[in-house]
């Protein structure tokens, strides 16, 4: 039966599918409503406690990535409010002020500013360190007359107690008008009031509570309504910043942006007059409420005992003999504390090593183990001590506040050579790794400084050279100690991480002779006031530092000590149908390759095996360590250590490789050479061509070349 013929059936059948689909679209929504999360962005003044917030309330759930179309990372996590309601966590670059001056203060303005439903942020977390409050309450009432939902997370409160500040909480959001909550994030407190604040605020439905913290469209009146006539929902702040940058955000069309381009010319918008104003009319209206909300005790005594230290740490001379004064104290104990460790790690391989030959069988997969795995690991290993030591050190220089005072100290030098102090802080980091030292040119404003900054990085001493510096210092310089305490081989030390950061310099002036950029830039900078390092944090640090070292490096040492064993053990054969066979190391597929490349660097004092090291190190620099080790583990049969293999070899003439003018060559060459991968990646990534890591990578190998070459046949 049709039951379209029948008028009844038929108008019930069409009652019923409409019902349906209303029903269904009802589901649609509530569906997406309780599936809907909220996007909160994470703000704050640079070393505010950001990032140990974000880790407390992410935990594992998340995930890195690029903002859309720059080069700046962003790290995103889940976190479970309630049973209900589960958040979008974005951790925002660090920066000062929504003024943007360099790249990633730039993403910050950009996901603040863009509605886009996609990325809209619905609340918003302002870090702000309660031992420097005047400074993060400027940035932190930026962010409210943006006109989004904001709380105030007060954060280092164990510092500003210490300082003798207490902090009026209720009164300070009172007088903020946005919710105030003080957490401590190292140890979990003050996160689940943290949570009910944001259940709050989103049960309002993302309400607007946040009043105007000063009359902000008396400042620009003209350029604020020229703003909001192509975009209406913002406020006058916003507008403010929008008349600023207008030409660098992504979310404005060609068209509007070249429009109000010529309205804000016609008005004569002058945005550096408005940014002063504005800014002393932030700091006036913080004094008031500082005054009101937060009790300190003695602020002028303490600050008056951090100039009577400057006056010293930072005198043209006195200040720059006490910083070699410092490089000198570290260097010392990495040799002199760490061989203690050291040695007991590497006697321990030892016992290792023989235990296994003798309870394992003769056969290929004990060889992989012993030879390959085994050897490798011990490589790398022996040298954790000195890795926490360095690390260990460099925290208490940031804790006290003496790392950012080194900014200030190198300024003028760094103007000589066409850079200035912000340079230095991506220089220093570079002592860690290479990698984050260059993200952290980011902070740089001006694009010529940035990119020489990013070139000539590498020449700092990173941590993976330390590996290899150690191994070489043992084997071609005495252990003496002068006066009972000035250890050769740690100034020796300390001359390589100083001889890279000249190189750095002469580098630069090179680089600034050719590269032409009319921007010029000022170097402000605001020293924190001398402290007490937090001791209960530096062996966790050390801990974690050492923890990565050990665990990324060995993911790379292990595949390559494996395929270097397999390389070290095979070779070609001349019998047909076969193609590989059980070979000696030197005719082995390794040691071909190492003889291939000898001739270009035998001039400069290295061999076959040292030519093989070379190649595998390029993956990462402290893998030269552990491929020696499973060199001369294939090679030799003995119980010796690495260092006492490497001291006794001898070339086929009968003299030693590992002479002075040997091992200076080769250190000189490892303390130049651009032997990191991961490195030319990270600078074709931040400079976003090949140009530059090319440029990057043969300068670099000329440097090392020539000094290597010079060395070894001068002495």
């Amino acid at each position: 039966m049709n039951i379209s013929k029948i008028p009844f059936l038929n108008a019930c059948f069409v009652d019923l599918v409409e019902i349906s689909l209303l029903l269904r679209q009802i589901f649609w929504q509530i569906q997406h409503f309780v599936n809907k999360s909220l996007n909160i962005a994470l703000v704050g003044n640079p070393n505010c406690g950001k990032s140990s917030l974000f880790n407390v309330l992410t935990g594992l759930n998340q995930r890195v990535g690029n903002f859309p179309g720059v080069t700046v990372d962003k790290k995103t996590g889940r976190c479970q409010i309630n049973s209900s309601l589960t958040v979008n966590v974005i951790d925002l670059p660090g920066t000062y002020s929504l003024y943007p001056k360099s790249a990633d203060e730039l993403v910050t303005f950009d996901v603040l500013f863009d509605d886009d439903e996609a990325v809209k942020i619905d609340l918003i977390l302002v870090v702000v360190d309660a031992s420097n409050l005047k400074r993060n309450l400027l940035f932190c009432s930026q962010i409210m007359d943006l006109k989004k939902p904001v709380i105030a997370v007060l954060t280092m409160m164990d510092i500003a107690r210490q300082k003798g500040i207490q902090v009026d909480e209720a009164g300070l959001s009172r007088e903020l008008g946005c919710p105030v909550v003080s957490t401590n994030p190292l140890k979990g407190k003050g996160i689940q009031h943290l949570k009910k604040q944001v259940e709050f605020i989103s049960s309002r439905n993302n309400e607007n509570v946040n009043r105007d913290f000063i009359d902000n469209y008396q400042l620009a009146p003209q350029a604020i309504d020229l703003v909001r006539y192509h975009s209406p929902n913002i406020s006058d702040y916003a507008a403010i910043h929008l008349a600023n940058v207008y030409n660098d955000v992504p979310f404005l069309k060609r068209e509007v942006k070249e429009k109000l381009g010529r309205d804000l010319q016609d008005i004569h918008f002058n945005k550096t007059k408005i940014q002063a104003s504005e800014t002393l009319q932030r700091y006036a209206k913080i004094r008031k409420i500082m005054q009101a909300c937060v009790v300190e005790n003695d602020p002028l005594k303490r600050e008056m005992f951090s100039r009577q230290v400057d006056s010293i740490l930072l005198h043209p001379i006195f200040g720059n003999l006490f910083l070699l004064l410092i490089l000198f104290l570290i260097f010392q104990s990495i040799f002199w504390l760490a061989q203690f460790p050291m040695n007991w790690i590497d006697n321990g391989f030892q016992i290792l090593t023989s235990f296994f030959k003798s309870v394992l069988p003769n056969n290929t997969i004990t060889d992989l183990f012993i030879n390959g795995i085994l050897a490798g690991i011990n490589g790398i290993v022996v040298f954790v001590p000195q890795i926490m030591l360095l690390f260990g050190l460099i925290n208490i220089l940031e804790d006290s506040g003496y790392m950012s005072r080194i900014s200030f100290l190198t300024d003028r030098l760094m103007r000589s050579v066409g850079l200035n102090g912000k340079s230095v802080m991506p220089l220093i980091s570079a002592v860690a790794c290479a990698v984050p030292a260059i993200m952290a040119a980011r902070t740089i404003e001006n694009k010529k400084e940035r990119l020489i900054t990013i070139l000539i990085t590498p020449f700092m001493s990173c941590s993976a050279r330390l590996p290899v510096y150690s191994i070489l210092i043992s084997l071609v310089i005495p252990y003496k100690t002068y006066a009972g305490f000035f250890n050769l081989q740690g100034l020796v030390m300390m001359g390589l991480y100083l001889l890279g950061f000249f190189m750095a310099l002469i580098s630069s002036w090179i680089f600034n002779l050719f590269i032409h950029v009319k921007d010029k830039s000022i170097f402000l900078m605001e020293l924190p006031v001398y402290r007490m390092p937090r001791w209960k944090n530096m062996l966790p640090t050390m801990i974690q530092k050492a923890r990565v070292f050990v665990f990324d490096a060995g993911k790379v040492i292990l595949i390559i000590s494996i395929l270097l064993w397999g390389l070290s053990c095979y070779g070609p054969t001349s019998d047909q149908g076969k193609w590989i066979e059980k070979s000696t190391l030197e005719n082995s597929f390794a040691g071909i390759a190492g003889k291939a490349i000898e001739p270009a660097i035998k001039p400069i004092g290295f061999d076959w095996k040292i030519g093989i090291a070379l190649i595998t190190s390029f993956a990462a620099r402290e893998v030269f360590v552990s491929t020696m080790s499973t060199l001369y583990s294939v090679d030799e049969s003995d119980d010796k250590t690495l260092r006492e293999k490497m001291s006794s070899a001898v070339n086929q003439d009968g003299e030693k490789i590992y002479t002075l003018r040997a091992g200076l060559s080769l250190l000189l060459f490892y303390a130049f050479a651009m032997q990191c991968m991961s490195t030319l990646v990270i600078v074709k990534r931040e400079t976003r061509s090949w140009k530059y890591p090319i440029i990057q990578f043969l300068f670099m190998g000329i440097v090392a070349y020539l000094s290597s070459w010079l060395v070894y046949n001068i002495m």
